[in-house]
């Protein structure tokens, strides 16, 4: 039997004499890779907890601008309601003014409840589960908010013109409205889902 040359390694030992080293050739699992490091391999260069942080900033400046619609509608409809001319309104008339002062007060509170579920939520780390809750009090207390600015036009409509004009009116607004906020964002979504077969998904973070 002839003995192996000095200087040549065996299979079994390492290239450089340390345990744990990698010889030529060899190849190893891939260590498992850890979510909030997989998070940075997606679009932005950023952990789930930063991605949560931005959606969030973003979601409140988004609520700034619903907000002020918000608080000029039932503005204008808690001063109309003290109007001289409105003690004379119908029984539809105040129909119209009680359901539409009512949806535009629980659209209110669905666009002001991410303040108190941050402040119910703060410091426990539970920054995304925030963002999805917020976003759906959103897309709700948007439909609402869309209801309660059609009966606010047609209670004004009704109030100085006849029925069928102020019907009329008000359904062309009700679809103007639900053109730009609902039915135009969703065909973008869905050209850009089949546009990247399906890439286009929404997030959970």
């Amino acid at each position: 039997m002839t003995e192996p040359s000095r200087g040549r390694r065996t299979p079994a030992e390492p290239a450089d004499g340390k345990p744990g080293s990698p010889v030529p050739g060899e190849t190893r699992p891939s260590e498992p890779v850890p979510p909030e490091r997989r998070a940075l391999a997606r679009g932005r260069r950023e952990t789930r907890e930063e991605r949560a942080d931005r959606n969030f900033a973003e979601m409140l400046a988004e609520l700034r601008v619903v907000q002020t619609g918000v608080q000029i509608l039932l503005g204008f409809l808690l001063v109309l309601a003290v109007q001289p001319r409105f003690g004379d309104a119908t029984t539809v008339e105040r129909t119209i003014y009680l359901t539409t002062m009512v949806l535009c007060a629980v659209a209110a509170t669905l666009l002001m409840a991410p303040v108190p579920f941050h402040r119910a939520l703060f410091g426990r780390g539970r920054k995304p589960e925030l963002v999805r809750v917020s976003n759906d009090l959103m897309r709700v207390g948007l439909v609402v908010l869309f209801l309660a600015l059609v009966g606010a036009v047609l209670l004004v409509l009704v109030l100085l013109f006849r029925p069928e004009v102020a019907i009329t009116v008000t359904v062309a607004l009700a679809v103007f409205v639900a053109l730009f906020w609902f039915l135009l964002p969703w065909l973008l979504v869905r050209r850009g889902h089949r546009a990247g077969h399906g890439r286009d998904r929404p997030r959970e973070d």
